[in-house]
């Protein structure tokens, strides 16, 4: 049956962190202070990777400084999703915690941990949520954290409950921890077979692409011609994915309005190349083009086309632009102080192996589809063993606060 509830400022007393200037930071020190960035948002664990120092003339009053049993809460911060998260404190570490954090110390009669769960429920998020429901919130005060109710059992039944809980959700933090693993190395497997598949052919012919292929930039678009619904797509460096796939840009997606260059309209299962690196590891990413008369490409894209006579097709060498070497070679072409780029002819130099048949190439590039979509089914399986794990989290935690457990 339900337990009785009581709101959080019966269970618990709370101090706001340590107020200190920006001079006081020191690179290291004998003083440490704990930010939002120590409390992880996916585990509320207490994350130590990443300290900050101040200066050891810097006076931290004992009330300042976490304690064993207590939990640290974030109650400023620039996300809305940040806010509330809270972390339990398993050891006196002596470190002080910042002016966006605070302190929950449990009453008597109140279990630290199950003060945690307690704070971690759906239950709780959503009343967190509620506070800042349609306004610019980014300050979390006391005052309406502690009208949050809690069910509220003995001391032997936290105990309980707590056992519980923290047996089952260490499980599940093993069981996601491996799926996530899983789905990390479906994503990984692709590129592996892929590797295997194009590289180390005794038989396959080898040439440089620029005698394989031309490189042409896109057009220098004016950005007054740019608006936010068209017909005809601007494609550039953002819109690639890291592993060569298409990405929308949602409301950052530009429409070009003016008259159309016909030279720059592109056709599906058209090959781009990425020639500037406008986010990390983008230089020489490829994109086969997904639809016809729908996308243009800047001068910063270059459209890779096969010269007359040359076996050349668009999916297969999708592939081989995606090989490690290549990409490597392409990037280390780039050059650039701010915004690292390439050239037509410097991506030209790089030397690739191909079977000498269109036919050849075109079964190649069917069986990569195939391992693809294959990989990706199994990716899928693992994305939901993980969403599996987290919905029963929520509901043991649903159960536990509503003496269902």
């Amino acid at each position: 049956m339900p337990y009785a509830t009581k709101p959080l400022a019966k269970l618990c007393a709370f101090q706001r962190g340590l107020t200190y200037s920006k001079s006081d930071e020191v690179e290291t020190s004998g003083s440490v202070v704990l930010r939002a960035n120590n409390v992880d948002l996916a585990s509320n664990d207490l994350d130590l990777s990443d300290l900050r120092f101040i200066s050891t003339e810097v006076a931290v009053p004992r009330e300042k400084t976490v304690r064993k049993g207590c939990l640290l809460i974030c109650t400023a911060s620039g996300s809305k999703s940040h806010l509330g998260k809270v972390a339990y404190i398993d050891d006196d570490y002596g470190y002080a915690f910042g002016g966006f954090m605070g302190q929950i110390t449990p009453a008597d009669g109140v279990n630290g941990r199950y003060l945690f769960h307690a704070l971690t429920s759906p239950a709780y998020k959503d009343f967190i949520a509620s506070l800042s429901d349609g306004a610019n919130i980014n300050n979390l005060k006391f005052a309406d954290l502690q009208r949050f109710e809690i069910p509220f059992p003995g001391l032997d039944e936290q105990r309980r409950i707590v056992a519980i809980l923290d047996e089952a959700f260490e499980a599940i933090a093993t069981a996601k921890a491996n799926a996530e693993k899983n789905l990390q190395n479906a994503d990984e497997l692709f590129t592996n077979l892929r590797e295997v598949a194009l590289t180390g052919n005794i038989d396959w012919e080898e040439s440089t692409l620029a005698s394989l292929c031309d490189i042409k930039h896109g057009y220098a678009f004016e950005g007054a011609y740019f608006a936010e619904q068209g017909d005809h797509v601007l494609l550039t460096p953002g819109s690639f994915y890291e592993a060569g796939g298409f990405r929308n840009r949602g409301d950052k997606t530009k429409y070009f309005t003016g008259a159309i260059p016909q030279a720059f309209v592109l056709n599906e299962g058209d090959l781009l190349v990425a020639m500037t690196e406008q986010a990390a590891g983008l230089l020489g990413s490829p994109l086969l083009v997904p639809q016809s008369g729908r996308y243009l490409h800047n001068q910063r894209l270059g459209r890779v086309i096969g010269k007359p006579g040359v076996p050349w097709l668009n999916e297969f060498f999708f592939h081989v632009f995606n090989l490690h070497h290549v990409r490597r070679e392409i990037h280390s072409s780039g050059s650039g102080a701010k915004v690292r780029h390439t050239s037509p002819g410097r991506i030209g130099s790089v030397r690739v192996k191909f079977p000498g048949t269109l036919d050849a190439q075109q079964a190649i590039a069917d069986r990569l589809v195939e391992l693809s979509l294959e990989c990706r089914h199994l990716g899928e399986i693992y994305a939901c063993k993980v969403n599996a794990l987290d919905k029963l989290k929520k509901s043991l935690l649903h159960q536990a606060f509503t003496g269902q457990l």
